[in-house]
């Protein structure tokens, strides 16, 4: 008996010392406990088809008396905003004040609160009348930006902006017209570093490009000379791609390729471009990892020939073994249809110091695994400036149980103060994590 409690002392130690790891490197929603940790290498795929691919979403319930998200110890985490219509993307002005694309309502809000608040003291809707609004930038990067982008599904607009102003100061203009529709709906934005550029995220038009007739070579040369290596074509023309643009529209081009739907992006403190990305469905429970990664320029992620390098898609067999040696592994993989779709670097002081500079991402959860997976949020860790491939739960307990459940993170942002904002559009609330 003694023994048995030595090992149940020793797992929970591991626990509080974050250094649990998951039974096998996908785990599901029973596995999950903030500070379990994962590890997926390319070496752990499974072949194609090894288990049914199903359809297994959730019941979404409203929050079960008594269930309460968990956190790490010495964390909390509160409702900081409730009774919001599709909450989905988070962004934190010089300023502090929060920019919500409440997406269900086809709006942007902005909430005001002072650091340290557990409530919003103020709010506003910033901006009105967009579709489906997604990624919001601030430009240029500074104290002082001017405008505020938004990129909704359709179009890529800006407003004119003054810090501290609650309200867009002027008519939305047009950056980017006619952004191709349907599919996956969500646009995300980011701005480099020097503010010479954005990055405009848009995803595919369907899970594995059924849309694309057979090109010819010269076709195909044509095709890639305009839009990059691995690029698609017929309906899914200009998508499953981040693309590189002027900050008043023009020079819009492609920045890399192959990417199924780079839903969430986020600039590194090294500078460099990261995307959340959900990867294809259909081919059994355990593939193929969803993943986050840099992004490199001019470079091929492999939708929809390949995926994870060089892992041919069956349903693609054989018809670009052109690009097999060109696509690139992505830095961080997820557990397979966990469906990844914020991400915010860790870059204040209330969390413990170890926190700086990793970065974390919001598992919206789950439609296609037998077991369900994702619903929580995982901290990816760095050495230094790079990835180390790992990642750990930080913050879990969406899961009521097998069939049900109550919260699917989506947004995630770090507040002026230090603490994790972290939207879920299954209950309509923003959580802030605090330490």
């Amino acid at each position: 008996m003694a023994s048995k409690f030595l090992l149940a002392d020793a797992f929970i130690l591991a626990l509080l010392s974050g250094n649990v790891q998951a039974a096998q490197p996908y785990g599901d929603w029973r596995d999950d406990r903030p500070g379990v940790s994962h590890r997926v290498a390319p070496e752990d795929l499974p072949a194609p088809y090894s288990t049914a691919s199903k359809s297994n979403g959730p019941d979404l319930v409203g929050r079960p008396a008594g269930a309460w998200p968990s956190v790490p110890p010495g964390f909390t985490a509160k409702p900081f905003a409730t009774g919001l219509q599709v909450p989905r993307v988070l962004r934190v002005a010089p300023n502090g004040d929060i920019f919500l694309a409440e997406t269900g309502a086809d709006r942007v809000l902005v909430l005001r609160a002072p650091d340290g608040a557990d409530r919003p003291a103020q709010s506003a809707v910033f901006a009105s009348g967009l579709t489906q609004p997604f990624g919001i930038a601030f430009y240029p990067p500074g104290p002082r930006p001017k405008y505020v982008y938004v990129a909704a599904t359709d179009r890529l607009v800006r407003y004119p902006y003054a810090p501290g102003a609650m309200t867009a100061q002027g008519p939305a203009e047009t950056i980017v017209a006619n952004l191709p529709t349907g599919g996956h709906s969500t646009r995300d934005i980011a701005v480099s570093p020097d503010g010479a550029h954005l990055f405009l995220s848009i995803g595919s038009a369907s899970n594995i490009a059924t849309g694309m007739p057979r090109l010819g070579a010269e076709a195909l040369r044509v095709q890639e000379a305009a839009h990059g290596i691995g690029s698609a074509w017929g309906s899914e023309q200009n998508r499953a791609v981040v693309l590189q643009l002027d900050p008043d529209g023009r020079n819009l081009r492609p920045f890399a390729t192959g990417l199924r739907n780079c839903v969430g992006e986020a600039i590194a403190p090294s500078g460099e471009l990261w995307c959340a990305t959900n990867e294809r469905d259909g081919l059994g429970d355990d593939l193929p990892p969803d993943y986050a990664t840099r992004v490199r320029a001019g470079g091929f992620y492999g939708w929809p020939w390949f995926y994870i390098g060089a892992h041919p898609d069956p349903r693609h067999a054989d018809e670009r073994p052109d690009l097999a040696e060109a696509v690139i592994v992505p830095d961080v993989l997820l557990a397979p249809h966990s469906a990844p779709l914020g991400i915010a670097f860790y870059d204040s002081a209330m969390f413990p110091a170890d926190y700086r500079g990793d970065a974390f991402v919001t598992l919206h959860g789950s439609w296609n695994r037998g077991v369900r997976t994702g619903y929580k949020v995982v901290r990816l860790r760095f050495a230094g400036s790079r990835p180390t491939g790992g990642y750990e739960d930080f913050l879990t307990g969406f899961v009521a149980d097998a069939d049900s459940v109550w919260g699917r993170p989506v947004g995630v942002a770090v507040a002026h103060d230090g603490a994790l904002l972290v939207s879920e559009d299954g209950g309509g609330t923003i959580w802030r994590i605090s330490h």
